[in-house]
């Protein structure tokens, strides 16, 4: 929950955290004169491109162009809102922020969170003890060395046992004089129908879940016969939430980032096996499907590609399935691992062992490619085998929201089967209006923490000319650095002529609050929500380019001579076109000038 934090400690927090401490103990970092650097946390590589300026209180990705201040570095690498970056940085360095400016919902609610965190620990020891216990968890040990695991892999999910009976949980948390209404909150108590509690987990292997700030939000049971449900998940908390929770989050995120891929698993033991086998980007779904949310943490702090690694069977391969549009959609790149019949994660790396579970990783069939493949060997070849599959694949193409790639997938459907791509077409354009209004709203969403639309890209359009833009990150870098510039580039209206618009939103937010020192940085990334915004900045500040007043003033006039060189050049091809009664590409030419003007306007 978003809570608000006065600018006053805000600033407290800024003046106090050392991004260089705080970075430094996630990322290795060498000094290269007045700035360290170091691998970048956030994409795979060998040649260090990641830079932390302590003078700048800045950080900046050549290679990736993630950037930002200490804020947005622990956004991005616990993949963490804005507020609980500030509430994890305040209690780090022993900043109370005071509660006085949230309203008494907003303190309520803050309040129940962590007292909800500090019982939900409590209970983690509670279920560790009782596992180690020689009497109350013989059972459960035998049971897990049964499974195969080691105590050293035991110890590091803080595994627990819940011993048999109604009341355990119940007389701990009265002898801890722990108030029933309160633990109710966890899910951990379950209220009887006449008076009083029982436990909710009985006679289970229990796994704590844990976020990736550490915190423990809930748990998971498993029980260790043949009784069900076999498994058993805490109920939705305010602090757990299944659709944006992933087990094994915290131990998989390190190794994820230096693979550049992690794998996704359905259950507890699946995890477990394959962290034990040094498989350990892996993390698991709890209970539920995999969500837009879920997909959306792994791209933003952990890697590149997913493999879904569900069971062989009939659930497994639909669960697979239905995660194709989420991965496609948030253009993350995927892959699916079919493991032979009749196994699953857990029991197939504990028979054939690691180097055969990454030979079936070598063989992982891409997202549409499986959909397409287990399609045909659902339905065949045959004429009435090929209608049904173009009918089954329809709506997961329908769903796919960037027109180019579905129009590559249709391609491949069309080859596989040997159709033709119109055929294809003409059948997707008979799935309703109605049907495809959900993904279509759903395009439209701004997605706030990535500054984005969904299926939007960081890069400028590919028409855009390089040399114009890199020209004008050089002058909004100059203004950053050398504010004295500022006049003379409002005097010469030098942003009317610009074209990347997110340049020309950093450009203007600098024109009316000029940066002079680490006070004016912290407010210019303040202004901006977007993170692409903040990594664009990071990326201008990091540099000191333009530092003496003739240097800029040259840039300008350079500026301002291409601009009016480009748009001669434009005047003499539309004059070549009415020459050679060239209608089309006269007609086009106008309606580029005409959109050069409407943007000047705009702006």
């Amino acid at each position: 929950m978003a809570i608000h934090i006065p600018e006053d400690k805000l600033s407290e927090i800024r003046n106090t955290a050392n991004i260089l401490d705080v970075i430094s103990e996630r990322v290795v970092l060498k000094r290269a004169g007045k700035d360290h650097v170091g691998l970048c946390p956030f994409h795979s590589e060998k040649t260090p491109s990641f830079t932390v300026s302590s003078t700048k209180q800045i950080f900046h990705c050549f290679g990736c162009g993630a950037g930002g201040d200490v804020f947005s570095f622990l956004m991005k690498y616990d993949g963490i809102s804005f507020s609980e970056a500030a509430q994890s940085l305040a209690r780090r360095y022993g900043i109370d922020l005071p509660d006085r400016n949230m309203s008494p919902a907003q303190a309520k609610a803050v309040s129940l969170r962590q007292q909800l965190f500090d019982l939900n620990r409590e209970v983690m020891g509670y279920y560790t003890r009782q596992l180690m216990d020689p009497a109350a968890g013989k059972q459960a040990r035998a049971y897990l060395a049964d499974r195969g695991f080691s105590p050293e892999m035991i110890a590091r999910f803080s595994l627990g046992f819940a011993p048999d009976g109604w009341d355990h949980l119940v007389r701990f948390f009265r002898q801890q004089r722990v108030s029933l209404s309160l633990a109710e909150q966890t899910g951990l108590v379950v209220p009887r129908k006449s008076d009083g509690f029982y436990d909710r987990f009985r006679n289970r292997v229990i796994f704590p879940i844990i976020d990736m700030s550490q915190q423990v939000i809930g748990f998971g049971g498993r029980v260790m016969d043949d009784s069900r449900p076999k498994y058993l998940n805490s109920p939705e908390t305010p602090v757990y939430n299944k659709s944006r929770s992933l087990y094994g989050a915290p131990a998989a995120r390190t190794r994820a980032r230096e693979t550049g891929a992690v794998y996704i698993v359905e259950g507890y033991f699946d995890l477990m096996a394959l962290h034990q086998h040094d498989i350990s980007n892996a993390v698991a779904t709890l209970g539920t499907a995999l969500t837009a949310d879920h997909v959306q943490m792994l791209k933003r702090g952990f890697a590149q590609k997913a493999y879904l690694v569900f069971d062989s069977d009939e659930a497994g391969l639909k669960a697979a399935k239905r995660s194709v549009s989420l991965f496609l959609n948030a253009a993350m790149d995927a892959a699916v691992i079919v493991l032979p019949k009749g196994y699953d994660p857990d029991s197939f790396v504990f028979e054939f062992g690691q180097a055969a579970f990454m030979e079936a990783t070598e063989n992982a069939l891409p997202m549409i490619a499986f959909l397409v493949e287990s399609a045909i060997k659902s339905n065949g070849l045959s004429m009435e085998g090929k209608l049904r599959i173009i009918s089954e694949l329809q709506e997961p193409l329908m769903e796919i929201q960037d027109r180019l790639a579905r129009s590559i997938y249709i391609q491949y459907l069309a080859e596989r089967l040997g159709v033709r791509e119109s055929a294809i077409r003409d059948k997707l354009k008979s799935i309703k209006t109605a049907s495809r209004a959900p993904a279509s709203a759903s395009a439209s969403v701004f997605d706030r923490e990535a500054g984005v639309f969904p299926g939007q890209t960081d890069a400028p359009a590919a028409s855009m000319p390089s040399e114009m833009i890199r020209v004008e990150r050089q002058i909004v870098s100059m203004m950053l650095n050398v504010p004295e510039i500022l006049p003379e580039v409002e005097k010469r209206n030098i942003l009317a002529y610009f074209s990347d618009e997110r340049l020309c939103d950093i450009a203007r937010a600098v024109l009316s609050a000029p940066v002079y020192g680490e006070k004016d940085r912290d407010r210019l990334f303040n202004r901006f929500e977007s993170q692409a915004h903040k990594d664009m900045i990071a990326s201008l500040l990091i540099r000191d380019e333009c530092r003496s007043l003739d240097q800029c003033e040259l840039l300008l006039c350079q500026f301002i001579n291409g601009i009016e060189k480009r748009e001669n050049t434009l005047l003499c091809q539309i004059q070549s076109a009415q020459e050679k009664n060239d209608d089309t590409l006269l007609f086009e030419l106008l309606r580029k000038k005409q959109e050069q003007s409407e943007g000047r306007l705009r702006k």
